[in-house]
């Protein structure tokens, strides 16, 4: 018989919080909620196709204006290939003295995604916290332990080697800077991190500009980056394969290849705002120097448009973005190739030492992009532009990255995958479905991997059936992984967790959306039976928030 757990102090405060029981030991000590029917469906037996009440999920809502260039056409046939789910651990997973947080807690939590069939976590490798006793000096202790019960439970974890600040961007729920004696050399060298027009410093990550040069108490920060990177394979060899089956390596704010262009904190930008350029620091203008001056061209490197508005604006109030503002000239194609080939630039040397360091590792290499899908449907797409994507109405900002990942054999993560057009304010022009789209056709054509996840905390069906029609191929490239954002209280309420069950199973047969059966004869553990007895009901007292 299930005993419920006493409080949630019980559940957390162990002292021994190594000592972990198996999942048939630990499911004597708490109880589980009901679970109620999801929907109504007749399914004529389980390797036949479910027919469903559900909305149609194919993708809809297309924009019909929108360019040759960026639009996809594909039949709708059903390719089963099953995409593996993995769940995003809190961001104060490890605590700031390196201590695995809650560890009771995890477990349970652990448990009760294994149950309902996720392949596994992903967690951030917070640079601030595994370096932040000084150069080279590296505490690994807590993610060891996580790995260790990952390990134990039978699931696998993605790792993300996190080399941005967390707080001041979309569901930062907890401060982690950059390591303090890297903060230490920024307060005696302000320009180590990126800088706008109007001279704001952003510390959330150092400049691509200082790349190669020696600015970290005698290392380039590429060479930070490789030495952690080494640490890490070092310290957790063992598992590498078999259990860390995924290494996302960072390469900008939020951990995206892209500049800091619409930051959050202080108020500074509000969606759909386009964002300003990132290239004001004296690094970075000393290559769009060299640059301008390489074409002849000594005037254009003194500094980024003069015309390219604020941050909150829109593309119509700007000379640069506007429909036929000075993005299409000669000038603006010659600032643009430069600051998107920085970036291209800036995240081919940390993979080229990513590479180097987990070839031949057994875990795959990724990299993350943004979803930057507000003002999509306009001529210059001024947010992507600021962010260091050069996608316009007459150019495939996507392609070239693309390429660059799958030259060293990296899956390029994408997000809001789980958006419609028709969910978005209407005045900001916003296509997240013909931005997915493009993504897609670009990681083909390039022959590189794509994998996805949801940009935004979301919960309802809704979402989770427009994921499994971005998933689904019709050529048979299905996303490589789904990772879902994020573990928390709200995740184990009655109605999310069922969701969250039937898009795991789901995915699990392709993309298509099939209800779990009320009994199972041949011992599996994802039926409605077991799950109703297997959700952690105390993991609502208990949140990892």
């Amino acid at each position: 018989m299930a005993l419920t757990l006493r409080s949630s102090t019980s559940f957390t405060n162990l002292k021994d919080s190594r000592s972990f029981k198996t999942p048939n030991e630990f499911s004597s000590i708490v109880t589980f909620p009901q679970i109620k029917p999801m929907c109504q469906l007749r399914a004529k037996n389980s390797t036949q196709e479910a027919q469903l009440s559900w909305p149609d999920i194919r993708e809809g809502n297309k924009n019909e204006q929108m360019e040759k260039l960026h639009e996809i056409t594909a039949p709708h046939s059903h390719i089963n290939l099953r995409v593996p789910v993995f769940v995003m651990l809190p961001l104060d997973t490890i605590s700031i003295g390196g201590n695995l947080n809650r560890p009771r807690a995890m477990l349970a939590s652990l448990m009760a995604l294994k149950s309902a069939g996720a392949e596994g976590v992903m967690v951030d490798a917070w640079w601030g916290l595994v370096e932040k006793d000084g150069p080279s000096k590296y505490n690994w202790e807590g993610y060891a332990e996580l790995i260790k019960m990952v390990e134990k439970l039978g699931l696998k974890i993605q790792v993300v080697m996190s080399f941005h600040q967390c707080g001041g961007n979309v569901g930062d729920s907890c401060s982690i800077p950059l390591p303090p004696w890297v903060l230490e050399e920024i307060s005696k060298n302000p320009d180590l991190v990126y800088t706008d027009r109007s001279g704001r410093r952003n510390s959330e990550y150092i400049s691509l500009g200082c790349d190669s040069l020696v600015v970290l108490r005698g290392r380039t920060p590429i060479q930070v980056y490789s030495d952690y990177m080494r640490s890490f394979g070092g310290r957790f060899k063992d598992y590498m394969g078999r259990v860390i089956v995924e290494i996302q390596v960072g390469m900008g704010p939020c951990g995206e290849l892209r500049y800091p262009s619409y930051p959050e904190s202080n108020g500074t930008w509000r969606f759909p705002g386009i964002g300003e350029f990132q290239c004001y620091d004296k690094y970075m203008r000393a290559s769009l120097a060299a640059s301008a001056e390489a074409i002849g061209k000594n005037d254009w490197g003194r500094g980024g448009p003069h015309d390219a508005g604020q941050y909150s604006q829109f593309p119509e109030d700007t000379g640069f973005f506007r429909r036929d503002g000075t993005w299409d000239s000669e000038y603006g194609q010659f600032f643009l190739g430069w600051y998107s080939e920085k970036l291209l630039e800036h995240g081919n040397k940390i993979l080229t030492a990513a590479d180097g360091i987990f070839q031949g590792s057994g875990a795959k290499l990724s990299g993350k992009v943004a979803g930057i899908h507000w003002h999509y449907n306009t001529r210059s797409h001024a947010a992507e532009l600021t962010a260091g994507y050069y996608n316009t109405r007459h150019r495939d900002g996507y392609l070239p990255i693309a390429r660059m990942l799958g030259k060293h054999g990296v899956v390029l993560n994408f997000t809001c995958m789980e958006m419609k057009d028709g969910e978005q304010p209407k005045e900001a022009n916003c296509s997240p479905q013909g931005l997915v789209r493009q993504v897609k056709v670009a990681t083909k054509t390039a022959g590189t991997g794509l994998a996805g996840e949801n940009a935004l905390e979301r919960y309802d069906m809704g979402a989770y059936l427009q994921v499994l029609a971005t998933s689904r191929s019709d050529s048979g490239d299905a996303l490589a992984a789904f990772t879902f954002l994020r573990m928390n209280k709200q995740l184990f309420e009655a109605d999310n967790w069922r969701n969250l069950v039937e898009f795991v199973k789901s995915m699990a047969e392709g993309g298509q959306m099939t209800r779990l059966p009320d009994s199972d004869r041949i011992g599996t553990d994802l039926y409605v039976g077991f799950i109703k007895q297997k959700i952690v009901q105390k993991l609502i007292e208990t949140a990892l928030v």
